[in-house]
């Protein structure tokens, strides 16, 4: 293939070994970041942090609280609070599993949107997890923390294409495996659950958190506190905006048409900045 330029042949380049895109690598420096500054606090600050930017259903609804009127900040928190809960975690374990999920989920949905919707995709998830959360849980006291519910957003977002034809999970069905990130184009959200796959994956995945959140299962491996209802919300928020962001084209067969992405890729293989 001759470059429209020059006329000389594409140098094709190898990918890098460690090619995690820049929005997801930045955003787990801040998750780990964050996590290491707050543990390096006495408990005296470390209740302070919590208190100022953990996700507290009291206060939205504080009728029936018995800590809504001590909880700080003024009227501040009630909005920056469904953001900075995700940058929040309960402990080293919780850390490294969201941080596991974010690269393995994050990374083809960053390449797909770029810095800019890849960013603004994943806090909207974020907070459709603690609005469901504060909904179901009016006045609770208990403070939510935790990435989990954008990053379920991302796992939402990615069920829209990642089965497809040239996807990540293409092969799978015998449909031939392309791009390790994304074929080019998407279904649609009822062309996505009809795939088998599509629906297996959303059925797990729904499966999986209401054990581990709602059962004693759950409480007997340690996970009582997993606030699996902010999961459904920030998947739910993902599969159904998906489309709003994504900048490649609708295929509702996910058919012959997903070609092309991987020299696309290789020109910009961390995806495009801004919008």
């Amino acid at each position: 293939m001759a470059d429209p330029v020059t006329n000389g042949p594409v140098e094709r380049r190898e990918p890098p070994a460690f090619n995690v895109p820049r929005p997801v690598l930045l955003l787990l420096m801040a998750i780990v970041g964050v996590y290491l500054l707050v543990s390096s606090l006495d408990w005296e600050m470390q209740e302070q942090v919590l208190l100022h930017f953990a996700l507290f259903p009291s206060r939205y609804l504080p009728e029936g609280s018995a800590i809504a009127h001590l909880l700080p900040g003024g009227a501040g928190p009630v909005f920056w609070t469904p953001v900075t809960y995700t940058f929040l975690h309960g402990g080293l374990e919780h850390l490294v599993v969201n941080s596991v999920w974010l690269l393995a989920f994050g990374s083809p949905l960053a390449v797909r949107f770029g810095a800019g919707r890849f960013f603004l995709f994943y806090f909207l998830c974020g907070a459709a997890g603690a609005f469901l959360h504060v909904y179901l849980y009016p006045g609770s006291d208990i403070p939510v923390v935790g990435a989990s519910a954008a990053i379920s957003g991302l796992m939402g977002g990615a069920a829209r294409f990642v089965f497809l034809s040239g996807g990540p999970l293409g092969a799978l069905g015998g449909r031939g495996a392309g791009n390790p990130y994304a074929p080019r184009r998407r279904a649609s959200i009822f062309g996505a659950l009809r795939d088998r796959r599509t629906l297996i994956f959303v059925v797990v995945w729904v499966g999986v958190n209401f054990l581990f959140g709602s059962t004693a299962l759950g409480s007997a491996l340690g996970a009582e506190q997993v606030a699996w209802e902010a999961h459904l919300g920030g998947f739910l928020m993902g599969l159904f905006i998906f489309g709003f962001f994504d900048p490649l084209r609708l295929s509702p067969s996910g058919g012959p048409g997903n070609v092309g992405y991987g020299e696309w890729l290789e020109k910009d293989p961390h995806g495009r900045d801004g919008f």
